[in-house]
């Protein structure tokens, strides 16, 4: 009798240990299953614990002090060269693909994760370079556009021989893709300030593309409209870029808008009418022209022009160098337009400016002070830039525009390139010496 009862209980505790394994087992193997489940229902294979992925280490360069080098991202890789889009706020640069392919790359401004990539492309330069890469702005529509240019062979050439700029057109919003052959004759001259692709010879003539609809338009010298009573405008023509209200156009010490306005009508006060020079167009839409005194003083006056109207915004005076140079710095604009610097000049554009404020600066060498390169600048009126040497260098400076009084900074100060949507862009190269672009964003 004491056998039997000694076996049941032995019976009880070994039932009472299986039901508390199996209770065990489904609370554990149900658990994954259910995440099976689920993981197949996204379309994605289940896994053992998912394993978080360290962020990358931002480098902590020595920048400005507007900026915060512990909130940013990084990009390593691609062309060094990039294109950028205030809204929506993307950068662009070039990847290759292979050996002689190239895909074009954005990313989100904010954040720096990848946004949208386009389809892989052969250009028809030398694949060893990488091909060029601009902003574009048509309205409220953004765009990215590469080209290259070459002769095209296989079965999809025009005809044996053939020269053609290669165009691929993005739009910045999703990375819908164009692709245009334009047969050019020469070395093309491609620019892309708005609202159309323009295609140059570096003199009269010239062919707009459609980023929309990839439409041609083909002008020639006859084409170009000088306005009447302009003695300088046929010779030494070139058609400079393109504006909102067509080509600008100069001529040896004149310029104009075809079938717009006429510079002579539109010159700053106490200048000689003839004397008009555009040395740039930004895609803000501002002409900067440089323009000679009524009574010859030593003097250049610079004047920033709205490129749809005409109207002078703002003016600046400064010596003229005793060598006329080749070429002008390009103006750069902040990304609202309110500001503009060229080398060593520099503007505020508010309109109405505020009382009292300066519009125009020259930052040539004044008594005890080095003169001033300027590259860049921010919406809060902050340009960035060098004191200019002569052996090349200099120390960077920055420079709020309400004082125009520069600031030194340390020798090892790296100076943004751009912004957008508050995020400074810096270039750099990693220890491999592979490009950099970095994003920090501003305090």
């Amino acid at each position: 009798m004491g056998q039997r009862i000694g076996i049941v209980r032995m019976a009880l505790v070994a039932g009472a240990a299986v039901l508390a394994l199996l209770l065990l087992l489904a609370m554990c193997g149900g658990g994954d299953k259910g995440k099976n489940a689920g993981a197949q229902k996204a379309g994605g294979t289940a896994s053992a614990a998912p394993q978080r992925k360290a962020a990358p280490t931002l480098p902590r360069l020595a920048t400005p002090t507007a900026y915060d080098t512990q909130r940013g991202w990084r990009i390593t890789g691609g062309s060094a060269d990039y294109a950028v889009s205030q809204e929506p706020a993307l950068v662009a640069h070039l990847e290759r693909v292979g050996t002689d392919r190239f895909v074009v790359r954005a990313y989100d401004a904010r954040t720096g994760k990848p946004s949208w990539a386009g389809k892989p492309w052969r250009p028809l330069s030398d694949p060893a370079h990488f091909p060029r890469l601009l902003p574009l702005q048509d309205g409220d529509d953004r765009f990215f556009v590469t080209w290259s240019y070459g002769k095209v062979s296989g079965p999809d050439a025009l005809s044996t021989g053939d020269s053609v700029v290669a165009l691929d057109v993005y739009d910045a919003r999703d990375g819908t893709q164009r692709h245009v052959d334009l047969p050019w004759q020469g070395t093309p001259v491609v620019s892309a300030t708005g609202p159309d692709i323009l295609v140059t010879d570096g003199a009269a003539t010239a062919t707009t593309v459609d980023p929309q609809t990839g439409r041609t338009t083909s002008l020639s010298p006859k084409d170009l409209a000088p306005p009447k009573g302009c003695k300088n405008c046929r010779s030494q023509t070139e058609v400079r870029g393109l504006t909102s209200k067509g080509l600008l156009v100069s001529g040896s010490r004149e310029f104009w808008v075809r079938g717009g306005w006429y510079s002579a009508k539109v010159a700053p006060r106490d200048t000689a009418p003839a004397s008009g020079v555009p040395t740039s167009l930004t895609p803000s839409g501002h002409i900067l022209a440089k323009w000679q005194k009524k009574k010859p003083d030593g003097w250049d006056r610079w004047a920033v022009h709205d490129a749809a109207t005409g109207k002078v915004l703002a003016t600046v005076d400064c010596r003229k160098p005793a060598i006329e140079p080749g070429t002008y710095p390009q103006a750069v604009t902040s990304p609202s337009g309110d500001y503009l610097v060229a080398g060593n000049l520099a503007f505020d554009l508010r309109q109405p400016a505020p009382k009292g404020a300066k519009t125009g600066h020259c930052l040539q060498e004044r008594e005890g002070v080095k003169p001033v390169t300027l590259t860049s600048v921010t919406n809060e009126g902050i340009a960035y830039g060098t004191t200019s040497t002569t052996s090349g260098g200099g120390t960077p400076v920055e420079l709020p525009l309400a004082t125009a009084t520069p600031s030194a900074l340390p020798d090892t100060t790296l100076l943004p390139e751009a912004e957008v949507a508050n995020i400074g862009l810096f270039r750099t190269a990693d220890r491999q010496d592979r490009p950099q672009l970095i994003g920090y964003a501003r305090h």
